[in-house]
């Protein structure tokens, strides 16, 4: 196959799969941020039910690690094209049952408890997701393209981010706010059955990288890749995670606590306010294309350096932009967190992968990414809801400054290898 033909071919698969995957998580997230509470965690305010929604979302986070552990081990031992094919088929078929859930007011305490177990399902199928589809383009990428063939899964987010909420977005505009509480909600989580369908077709089309190829032929893999990760390798796991942190903490912030906030205690229409963090994605998207440009032409550790400083300083004024009761100036703090999210999350695919050698490089970074999105992800949006619900709610941003440092450390910290 023509090397131009060959590159798109495995472009096209990181990003293709990685944007359903990620058009699945992101559809869970809004629909924490506007239905779940109600209809399948009853409480007293309106408050602890987005609360316990949150709880729920967070879950996903925790079943992560456990799918890095996994799927990092077969592909680091079998390779990386049957592992995302496995990773991507586990994570929609959790997506899709979720749209034909009962609620709590149909089966009372089964329907949270099912809705939970389809989450775990959701965050270990994407726990094996990212990893490979970033190891797909970077070991594919010609030398000094490293950055920007890594950057086609990280555009999977922007791209997934966009359908999942504009997806909503048309939803609430053409159904009647009781049709979208009682069925509307649903109809994201079955089109995620044609998007996983374009996806697998796509990965079953490519072939192994080059660089697990020559790794497999010079020495037989590991038996327990994460046993060797973790006894030889700890150290860059460590740095890792907290590399990944900010971005996390930034999207997570930007998107579903922000839309929890926008819809209830800012009182904002919920098009009105899906509309605006639209708009915003699109800032993601540029964020991430000048910080793997500049990565590629300085280093991904300098980007994300750069990156991290910034995160910390977003924290300062990110609370108070959101609470503005401007909408403007809730769209510039939007557009601003997403073009940072782009200088933590765009060289976070070719940085990664320099910390770990190829025999264990899949469990490292998948290791790495999903711990990190615990701490960033989970615990952070929880975070911020409590502190709201305590009338704290301008001060939910300096969580951002803290996983800003947290990153900021890491990336200082990590050594990166040659070979």
């Amino acid at each position: 196959m023509h090397p131009i033909r060959q590159h798109a071919r495995v472009l096209t698969a990181s990003l293709t799969g990685t944007a359903v995957e990620f058009y699945d998580f992101y559809i869970y997230a809004t629909a924490a941020a506007l239905v779940f509470g109600p209809l399948f965690f009853p409480a007293e305010s309106q408050a602890a039910q987005t609360l316990f929604a949150f709880m729920s979302f967070g879950l996903a986070f925790f079943a992560r690690p456990v799918g890095a552990i996994l799927f990092g081990h077969y592909g680091d031992r079998i390779g990386r094209k049957s592992t995302l094919v496995a990773s991507l088929m586990l994570m929609g078929v959790s997506t899709l049952l979720i749209a034909f859930l009962p609620t709590y007011a149909m089966v009372g305490w089964v329907a949270p408890l099912l809705l939970c177990i389809l989450r775990f399902g959701q965050g270990f199928g994407l726990g094996g997701e990212w990893g490979g589809a970033s190891l797909l383009a970077v070991e594919n990428a010609p030398k000094g393209w490293e950055a920007r063939f890594g950057s086609a899964p990280q555009f999977g987010a922007p791209v997934g981010f966009l359908a999942a909420n504009g997806l909503f977005l048309i939803l609430g505009l053409t159904l009647s706010d009781a049709d979208f509480k009682a069925w509307g909600w649903r109809i994201p989580f079955l089109a995620s059955a044609v998007l996983v369908g374009l996806g697998l077709w796509v990965r079953l089309r490519i072939a192994e990288t080059p660089a697990f190829r020559e790794a497999l032929a010079h020495k037989a893999p590991p038996a327990v890749p994460v046993a060797v990760l973790l006894s030889r390798h700890f150290g860059a796991v460590l740095a890792g995670t907290a590399g990944a942190i900010a971005c996390f903490a930034i999207f997570y912030l930007s998107t579903a606590y922000a839309l929890a906030q926008g819809t209830t205690t800012l009182g904002y229409s919920r098009e009105t306010f899906l509309a605006v963090q639209l708009g915003a994605n699109c800032f993601f998207a540029l964020g991430i294309l000048i910080a793997v440009i500049r990565a590629d032409r300085t280093s991904p550790r300098q980007v994300m350096l750069t990156g991290a400083v910034m995160t910390i300083a977003l924290g300062m004024v990110f609370g108070a932009g959101l609470t503005s009761g401007s909408l403007l100036t809730i769209f510039v703090t939007l557009s601003a967190a997403l073009v940072v999210m782009g200088f933590v999350y765009g060289p976070l695919g070719s940085w990664l992968p320099t910390l770990f050698p190829v025999t264990v490089r899949y469990s490292g970074i998948s290791l790495a990414f999903n711990v990190g999105g615990i701490v960033g992800g989970a615990l952070t949006p929880i975070g911020a809801q409590m502190l709201a619900e305590a009338g704290q709610g301008s001060n939910a941003g300096l969580l951002l400054s803290l996983a800003g440092l947290a990153t900021l450390i890491g990336v200082l910290v990590a050594r990166v290898r040659t070979s």
